[in-house]
């Protein structure tokens, strides 16, 4: 069942789905929250212990005035993670999610067994030139007004704050990006908001790294596509070891002589 839970000297939303195995983190977007996205990735972990959050001001978690910015959710992360999950864990993350789960990655290889990040670009400029966040939506405030503790002017000032963010975060260093070490499997849609070259660069850059563009899907595509999305970060997490191909060009494989 989904409770408060005092994490970082605040109340936080959370949730647990108390299956045997592993744990496993959500992490859900910006301008998000866990329930956008449990019911369709939740069935598929039913190995693993999953967890997630909803972030400060997002989802049934009140806006707090510093916290829409990635040091602050890195920092809320770790904490989460520290007191709650109190383990390494999996982190399946989605967009803003998925930037979080790399900066954790950097910041604290000991709490990540390994990383899915959904849609996620590691700089600001990673986004398509022409991309343009639209105005809240009245389903967006009616969702709003069901969700949050907090008053409906508030969702005006999440939302410029999101917007004075984004242009500008997040700016993770290529050099940062190279230092992690767990398995990484980099995923986005043929049709994402990230651009491909950017999507591409982040995985050649990671020494464990993994790709996947997933077809006729957007920014949206656990949703789109979750069945093939479930099938792929399923079969990655279970076998996180180098992988072993017949025919390797950008990975350097032990094993090179295999029969065809």
């Amino acid at each position: 069942m989904p409770e408060y839970l005092k994490v970082d000297g605040h109340d936080l939303y959370c949730y647990e789905w108390e299956n045997d195995g592993e744990a496993v983190v959500l992490l859900h977007g910006g301008m998000s929250q866990t329930a956008h996205w449990a019911s369709n990735i939740v069935p598929a972990l039913e190995d693993y212990h999953v967890f997630a959050y909803d972030r400060s001001s997002h989802g049934f978690t009140a806006y707090r005035e510093e916290s829409i910015n990635f040091k602050y959710q890195l920092r809320e992360a770790i904490a989460y993670l520290e007191t709650v999950v109190k383990e390494p864990a999996h982190i399946v993350g989605w967009s803003d999610g998925g930037i979080i789960g790399l900066m954790l990655a950097i910041q604290r290889p000991d709490l990540v067994k390994s990383l899915v990040a959904i849609g996620a670009n590691f700089h600001y400029d990673g986004t398509l030139g022409d991309f343009e966040i639209g105005e809240l939506s009245e389903e967006d405030r009616a969702e709003y007004a069901i969700y949050s503790p907090d008053p409906a002017e508030t969702q005006d000032v999440i939302y410029q704050r999101f917007m004075k963010m984004w242009p500008s975060e997040p700016d993770i260093s290529m050099e940062e990006i190279k230092k992690i070490q767990c398995p990484v499997l980099v995923m986005a849609g043929d049709d994402d908001v990230i651009r491909h070259a950017h999507t591409i660069e982040l995985f050649e850059a990671l020494p464990l790294g993994q790709l996947a563009i997933v077809p006729g899907t957007s920014h949206i595509l656990p949703k789109e596509k979750p069945g093939l999305v479930n099938l792929i970060v399923t079969e990655f997490l279970e076998d996180l070891s180098y992988p072993i191909t017949r025919m390797p060009m950008r990975r350097k494989n032990p094993v090179s002589n295999q029969p065809e």
